[in-house]
């Protein structure tokens, strides 16, 4: 039987086989398409998402092949100078588009030993008590102990699954292609900037030999499924920029709206979701592909637990009950800034006034930290402020902190050298070090970087050493 399936091999799936491989975990992926797609969605990596590649040791491979941003107008596109001091040693977007990021992460997927099956397309599911069944449209199936959707918005998973996607539908879409101008760029960058003082959702800029284009659509179009034709973006740009730039030869062409939903749960016995399966929004911000890796991010250990059979048995409900506030909030800050974004007269005051707020420093700082994820802290019922949140690339005695992360192990950074991990030793590393940078004796760690205890009390320590890790040996 395989451990886990794992449906969609986008980001968020790759992310994920990446990490349950670490753990020893057999995966198999399935991925409808045959080749990987060429469609630029996202843009590039927030501090927290660069941070987990950080923690694994993949962070150079991309680094390499990016481009540092600074963390300025990411909110609503309100154009105010990044904060400074940011809690991260990455305070800068990493500019990368989407297909390479895919790229990178299958390459570790695969290096990491995960089974990656293309033209597979999943067309059914049942459950027992031991594992899922997955029925794919060539009529074979696969037993697995756990599947994931990672399949995106129209997840097949989820609907097999039964879980509902309350929310709202596209009220407004936009169109996004890569394509040539007919005019100089010298001549086309001034009106694209005129135009965006009012039109925030409109803009052009050069990408990979070509140009990235997004302007407003006229409406909704009645079936998503068909994409637009050049003419449409001829039109478009006219409307909104009064002239088409003379764009031709488009690379590829796409539409997308602002629909936001949330699945209700992100598990239904068996079957969980991650990525645009769990939740869609509008793509305000850069905030969805990040949101998908740092999904994948927190259930990897958590399935590989549940797999090897040290889970405790509320484990795997955690995944959901701290990944879905997170996506709760960030949809709620998508919508908040497409309404910032609109052309009429109320959200323009609104926009004005918010503007003024966010030149304080304060205002500045909360809303970056909101976007860029590091401000994170998951309800893990402690009244230290520290339990639940991520914690940097502390800089310690012998390296840095992400140094030691690298197997995906939980850690105990001990800094009294008088405690142990005793019979948790085979899934805790006790590091004993010291950092200028941290306000507490001790902290333990888990694989995904959040910490769950700080203090001395060994007695208090065990207590969530069990409550995290089982039994001890």
């Amino acid at each position: 039987m395989i451990d886990v399936i794992i449906a969609g091999g986008g980001p968020t799936g790759m992310m994920l086989a990446g990490e349950l491989r670490l753990h020893g975990v057999r995966v198999v992926l399935l991925e409808r398409d045959l080749e990987p797609t060429k469609v630029v969605r996202a843009l590039g990596l927030h501090a927290r998402s660069i941070e987990i590649l950080d923690q694994r040791g993949l962070v150079d491979r991309f680094l390499s092949l990016g481009t540092k941003h600074p963390l300025a107008g990411f909110f609503a596109g309100i154009d105010k100078p990044a904060p400074e001091r940011l809690d991260t040693k990455y305070p800068h977007v990493l500019g990368l588009p989407q297909p390479i990021i895919e790229r990178q992460l299958t390459e570790h997927a695969v290096e990491a030993g995960a089974e990656v099956r293309r033209g597979c397309t999943v067309t059914g599911l049942s459950q027992d008590d031991e594992g899922v069944t997955v029925e794919l449209a060539d009529g074979t199936s696969l037993r697995a102990r756990y599947l994931v959707g990672c399949d995106g918005g129209r997840s097949t998973v989820r609907k097999l699954a039964g879980i509902d996607f309350p929310g709202e539908p596209t009220r407004v879409e936009t169109l996004l292609g890569e394509m040539e101008i007919g005019v100089p760029w010298e001549e086309a960058m001034p009106l694209m900037l005129e135009v965006r003082k009012t039109q925030k959702r409109f803009g052009i800029g050069p990408m990979g030999g070509a140009y990235r284009v997004v302007v407003p659509a006229e409406g909704v179009s009645e079936d998503r499924a068909v994409m637009p034709t050049l003419d449409d973006f001829k039109e478009q740009l006219r409307r909104v920029a009064g002239t088409d730039f003379g764009v031709h030869s488009p690379r590829w062409m796409s539409r997308f709206g602002d629909a936001t939903r949330q699945a209700e749960r992100y598990r239904a016995g068996r079957v969980f979701l991650a990525g645009d399966a769990a939740h869609i929004h509008p793509p305000t911000g850069g905030q969805g592909l990040n949101l998908g890796l740092q999904d994948a991010f927190n259930l990897g250990w958590k399935l590989a637990a549940a797999v090897h059979g040290w889970a405790p048995a509320d484990l795997l409900d955690t995944y959901e009950a701290e990944r879905h506030p997170v996506a709760e909030e960030v949809l709620n800050n998508t919508r908040a800034q497409i309404e910032l974004m609109k052309v009429e007269p109320g959200p323009q005051s609104v926009r004005r006034l918010l503007t003024e707020l966010v030149g304080f420093e304060q205002v500045n700082r909360y809303l970056v930290e909101k976007i860029i994820a590091v401000s994170v802290r998951y309800d893990l019922g402690s009244g230290d402020d520290l339990v639940g949140r991520r914690i940097g690339d502390l800089a310690l005695k012998r390296g840095g902190l992400y140094d030691h992360m690298h197997a995906g192990r939980a850690i105990l950074l001990d800094q009294t050298g008088t405690l142990t991990v005793g019979g948790w030793a085979d899934r805790v590393d006790h590091l004993v070090d010291v950092s200028e940078e941290l306000d507490a004796p001790a902290v333990l760690l888990r694989p995904d970087g959040h910490v769950v205890w700080a203090g001395s009390d060994h007695q208090e320590l065990e207590a969530e050493l069990a409550r995290w890790f089982g039994a001890a040996l």
